[in-house]
């Protein structure tokens, strides 16, 4: 399986770039109360347009669409972020959107995708990518999945190209789901400094990635199972591509707990002023409670993304 290169990701940030969509080079932030053995570096990807990371690949993958297909639109299915990134690359490129979203995703994510004009269809978990792939087909519309694609893994690998332009890291913690992130940020890290560890971080809950790539093959956990993490960005399971990439970029992953996730998404927002969602926090979580499982040196965490309902953050800082 051909695996996503250094030259598509630098091709992906041109096409970013250029796109008018309003995306930022995040900056990366120090954190001076950090360890001194293993300094930390934030990724802010929640500081984009959309709240999240999953802005560059959808606006990759919207971007590479011909002009002959483009008035059919485009089609996602996602539980928040990716919905939201489909619909705006969808409105900066002139393209209708249509995202199928399960029953259980978080309000504000879905009201954001909706009020930047993306038709949502709501259905069970486990039927999203089958719903939208059957409108996709019925319309003759453009799916853009949320990690299982070449050019969504390139522009999420723009993150990655990034830390590398901007740091000499040790390590680079990066929050796992599907997998199209570390993906990127792998390959893009591991171009320009071979000698950093990428380390993957999941929810003690939904573990599937560190125990398939521990396992050396995927392993498959329920939905149920996967779901039960309130982190809920982070409930999907690497495809047969991503899964290709974490086994040649990836050096380890490793996990944290509800509590860990949630102190941290609490001590971001009071310490530094960082509004951050569960999902985007464990990377932070990993540094700040598992030390000892990185390596000496500058560590950069990617804070994925800050869509947060705002009663949840009020709980969490209330704690």
């Amino acid at each position: 399986m051909r695996l996503v290169g250094l030259t598509e990701i630098t091709a992906a940030r041109t096409v970013i770039t250029t796109a008018s969509a309003g995306t930022v080079r995040t900056p990366l932030l120090p954190l001076p109360e950090s360890d001194p053995v293993r300094p930390l570096l934030l990724k802010p990807e929640n500081l984009q347009p959309t709240g999240a990371f999953k802005i560059r690949g959808a606006l990759n993958a919207a971007a590479a669409v011909p002009e002959r297909s483009r008035a059919a639109g485009l089609v996602a299915y996602s539980s928040g972020n990716h919905a939201r990134a489909v619909a705006h690359a969808a409105r900066a490129l002139g393209m209708p959107a249509t995202v199928v979203v399960p029953h259980t995703a978080p309000a504000a994510k879905v009201s954001a995708a909706r009020e930047l004009g993306a038709e949502i269809v709501p259905v069970e978990v486990a039927e999203r990518e089958q719903r939208a792939r059957d409108i996709a087909e019925e319309r003759g519309a453009t799916l853009v999945p949320p990690f299982d694609d070449p050019t969504v893994i390139a522009g999420q690998g723009t993150v990655g190209l990034e830390i590398a332009e901007d740091a000499r890291p040790d390590a680079v913690l990066v929050p796992v789901s599907g997998g199209g992130l570390i993906s990127g940020v792998g390959v893009a890290v591991k171009a320009l400094h071979p000698h950093a560890r990428v380390i993957g971080v999941e929810p003690e809950l939904a573990a599937d990635a560190r125990e398939s790539l521990h396992a050396g093959h995927r392993r498959h956990w329920s939905v149920g199972s996967r779901t039960s993490t309130a982190a809920d960005g982070l409930t999907a399971e690497p495809s047969e591509l991503t899964f290709a990439h974490l086994r040649e970029v990836v050096d380890d992953i490793v996990t944290v707990s509800e509590n860990e996730i949630a102190e941290t998404v609490g001590h971001l927002a009071r310490t530094y002023r960082l509004v951050v969602e569960r999902s985007g926090a464990v990377a932070a979580a990993a540094h700040r409670y598992h030390p000892e499982l990185l390596p000496p040196g500058t560590t950069v965490a990617v804070v994925s993304g800050g869509n947060i309902d705002h009663r949840d953050l009020v709980t969490l800082l209330a704690d």
